[in-house]
């Protein structure tokens, strides 16, 4: 069996992946009807962002295929933190991140 997907099946998914994603964003605004949100319940919605984010960051630094894998793309994660940490703009924490990665694979 093939591990292979055909493009047209793929495209479908991407497709009901952003149908599915506009009826979520359209979803709040709906339900809530123009009701502000309370001090907990506000504190949770910001914070599905940035957890978000950093689920994606780490599946995508410590995963490779179905195996956990420590390599290259990890230095290049140490080295963005470092740069946050620094005050460095986002712009410039991407740039030191990728050169870090490739310093480490190409060395």
């Amino acid at each position: 069996m093939s591990d292979r997907v055909a493009p047209v099946s793929a495209w479908i998914v991407v497709a009901a992946v952003g149908v599915v994603t506009v009826l979520c964003k359209a979803a709040g605004p709906v339900l809530l009807g123009g009701r502000k949100l309370t001090g907990r319940t506000l504190a949770v919605v910001q914070l599905i962002g940035p957890v978000l984010l950093v689920a994606f960051v780490v599946t995508q630094t410590f995963s490779s295929g179905r195996a956990v894998v420590v390599d290259a793309r990890l230095a290049g994660l140490a080295a963005a933190f470092v740069a946050l940490a620094l005050r460095a703009p986002l712009i410039v924490a991407m740039v030191v991140a990728a050169a870090a990665t490739v310093l480490v694979r190409h060395v």
